[in-house]
């Protein structure tokens, strides 16, 4: 796990780049490792790997990182090397009030010097592209009931940074065109990891070290808007400009 990688990572969120060999990496650091890079035409059109595999095609062109929940059962270190096993435990084709739906569940297992150092599940879901005559969903509101608040903001070369960095060439993050005109999006999406990563670091700095991370994407947040995270108690969450949920969390802490 290469040093290098977790400190562009840190200076592209303008931190500080001190991560050496040995260091314990920052949680969900992770996701600049383990890339699966496919050939161009091994990719559909939004820049994902085309569908089929290991995630069956449920022929939804859309895709979205739902959710996510991590357990941290030890320290990732830098400089040693690790690795990660994937596998699908569902994967299915539902129709929803809005049309088809597709949801799949990934479960990924870390091990680094023979030992599980870190659980995670993804959910992801697929739909079809937008109907321009379709009604747009209302988001839900966010709390507003904080403890501590700190602004963020986003620009399209930090999405692009973020999207290198992690090796995702989903096209609604950099390409404007597509995610306007393909998608249906007023702008570039800011990812749902990248949202997750922040929480989770303002979690660590104001509580300690975690042991459970568990996240939802409620609605989209685009890159030319300013956004809050939140926290209170083990709770976290992701407020837009106009007072939207983009994104909920809990934590849980390790015992010290």
């Amino acid at each position: 796990m290469d040093p290098a990688r977790a400190n562009a990572m840190r200076v592209a969120l303008g931190q500080g780049a001190d991560i050496v060999a040995g260091d314990a990496l920052p949680p969900f650091f992770h996701q600049l490792y383990f890339w699966e890079p496919q050939p161009p035409d091994a990719l559909g059109r939004d820049g994902h790997s085309r569908m089929g595999g290991l995630i069956p095609d449920l022929d939804l062109p859309r895709r979205m990182w739902a959710a996510g929940r991590l357990v941290f059962h030890q320290p990732l270190l830098a400089g040693v090397p690790a690795t990660r096993t994937t596998t699908c435990e569902n994967a299915q084709r539902k129709e929803g009030r809005s049309g088809p739906l597709g949801f799949v569940t990934l479960r990924h297992d870390v091990h680094q010097n023979g030992k599980l150092a870190l659980s995670e599940t993804q959910d992801l879901v697929y739909r079809e592209d937008p109907n321009p005559a379709a009604s747009t969903p209302v988001p839900p509101t966010a709390r507003c009931d904080e403890m501590v608040c700190e602004k963020a903001q986003f620009t399209s070369t930090l999405l692009f940074r973020y999207s290198a960095l992690t090796f995702n060439g989903h096209r609604i993050h950099y390409d404007l065109d597509y995610a306007r005109d393909i998608e249906g999006y007023a702008g570039l999406v800011v990812h749902g990891p990248l949202l997750a990563q922040l929480l989770m670091l303002m979690a660590q700095r104001h509580l300690g070290a975690l042991h459970r991370f568990s996240f939802r994407a409620t609605a989209p947040l685009m890159h030319f808007e300013k956004a809050e995270l939140c926290l209170k108690g083990t709770d976290l969450w992701v407020r837009g400009p106009d007072g939207r949920q983009c994104m909920t969390a809990t934590v849980e802490i390790a015992e010290r």
